[in-house]
């Protein structure tokens, strides 16, 4: 990250009052652990706290009225997404970072950059986003609503990967708590990767 990009981002990410955590189940109550599983409310664009039985039935077709969806744990790094200089500029991100993912509800691809406010939407014409997709196919495969493309826009290139949608969360809300940013996203990077060669060996 330039020095200017981490000044921006020391700017932006003002540091807020770290919020007492509640560790039940969002949905039935139930007390859990610090680790535990999310899944997003689609109608009310929201992330919540599951505990494991309630992610488990959520991970069946059709339960809760659809109105749910569970959040999977891939990750996968992609060093060969395409995204012009042009592009990148066109995004207007005051912060060396963006997020990408299907929101089912407008039934388009949606970026979002960490801001004071917590996740913020660069609004792009369509057009951009259609331009973005078909240089990029690996965006089709993204699983709507619970899974991003995430991209970090290092000196020597990008780099990216597709994430749960609640690491990218977590991601903003690390860089919104901490006024070691650069610290931060490297230990966040790191995690990433090392969840990345974790799947990559399991998977057959």
């Amino acid at each position: 990250m330039s020095r200017p990009q981490l000044a921006a981002l020391k700017r932006l990410l003002a540091p807020s009052p770290l919020l007492r955590l509640d560790e039940r189940c969002d949905l039935c109550r139930q007390e859990f652990g610090e680790a535990h599983q999310h899944v997003v409310n689609l109608e009310t664009r929201s992330l919540l706290c599951a505990c494991r039985a309630c992610y488990l039935f959520f991970t069946h077709e059709g339960a809760g009225q659809g109105r749910y969806r569970v959040v999977p744990e891939r990750y996968v790094a992609t060093p060969d997404f395409v995204l012009p200089d042009e592009q990148w500029d066109a995004l207007q991100v005051p912060v060396a970072m963006v997020f990408f993912f299907v929101n089912s509800s407008l039934n388009r691809m949606v970026a979002f950059y960490p801001s004071p406010a917590g996740a913020t939407e660069s609004l792009l014409p369509l057009g951009t986003w259609r331009q973005l997709t078909r240089a990029n196919p690996l965006l089709e495969t993204l699983r709507p609503d619970v899974e991003a493309l995430l991209v970090y826009k290092r000196p020597e290139g990008f780099e990216c990967h597709i994430v749960p949608i609640d690491a990218c969360y977590e991601l903003v809300g690390r860089l919104r708590r901490h006024e070691t940013a650069e610290v931060e996203i490297e230990a966040f990077f790191a995690m990433v990767r090392s969840r990345g060669n974790r799947s990559a060996v399991e998977t057959p």
